[in-house]
């Protein structure tokens, strides 16, 4: 793993640290080539439940992409739409992984920075987030599968606002319009985010990732469940998980999930 991508676990919850805090983590190509392979070994570690992801320092999650290289990178048509790719392939696979994750963000959120924070199933940021996408500042559209993570979030009318104007949204604005989840004060954000991953690796990891796949075909657009929600749905009461669940709750303790 390159020196921009830190990849650090402590007992269940790895962190994915986007490290360049001398750019304010703006991400370079060579980042989001090496992003699905990161997320494919967390994806592959039976011993991780979570992922946090989160930018190097406190000045910023991602300052988005990093344009010093565009001239490079995107100085054409063919090379544009490989880098569009690449781009794409890192965020579907960061909002495929089965396992939950959490977009701590402190500070700037902008642009490709904000898309892997809306590809995370959960965003937490502090008082100082300033959150926006741009591509109407740099004469780029993105994609429909961007978008639409945006639009989920926010709805048609407040999407439309952002992309249009590529204005930043504070924090409380963030909140409001459920762009974010919580808004912690700078000082607790950590702390914060890193209890509540922990919280998460105390649950039934069945039903966690149960319950991502079912909300992640509800947003799809399936309406009624099929064959596959229906055996996810019966096969929790063959799993240890269940047996545990239910000797706890019979014993008035808390239950201990594998």
């Amino acid at each position: 793993m390159s020196d921009d991508l830190l990849l650090e676990r402590s007992g269940a919850v790895a962190t994915l640290v986007l490290n360049r805090p001398g750019s304010h983590n703006a991400i370079r190509l060579g980042m989001y080539e090496e992003l699905p392979r990161v997320l494919d070994g967390v994806a592959a570690d039976p011993d991780v439940k979570v992922l946090v992801v989160r930018g190097a320092g406190t000045r910023a999650f991602a300052s988005g992409a990093d344009i010093s290289e565009f001239q490079e990178v995107r100085g054409d048509a063919k090379s544009a739409r490989s880098y569009n790719e690449r781009v794409a392939a890192t965020e579907r696979a960061l909002a495929g992984l089965a396992k939950p994750t959490i977009a701590m963000v402190h500070g700037y959120c902008i642009g490709g920075g904000c898309g892997l924070a809306l590809a995370c199933d959960l965003r937490f940021a502090d008082e100082r987030a300033r959150l926006a996408i741009t591509p109407a500042k740099l004469g780029l559209v993105y994609s429909l599968e961007s978008t639409k993570r945006l639009v989920d979030l926010v709805g048609p009318s407040r999407a439309k606002w952002m992309l249009m104007s590529g204005s930043q949204l504070d924090a409380a604005l963030a909140l409001r319009v459920g762009l974010v989840d919580e808004v912690i004060a700078p000082e607790e954000l950590e702390r914060h985010t890193y209890e509540f991953a922990e919280l998460l690796t105390t649950r039934a990891q069945y039903s966690v990732r149960a319950a991502k796949e079912i909300i992640g075909r509800i947003v799809a657009g399936q309406a009624e469940d099929d064959e596959a929600t229906t055996a996810l749905r019966n096969s929790s009461f063959d799993t240890d998980d269940y047996a545990e669940g239910v000797r706890a709750f019979l014993a008035k303790r808390p239950p201990s999930f594998a």
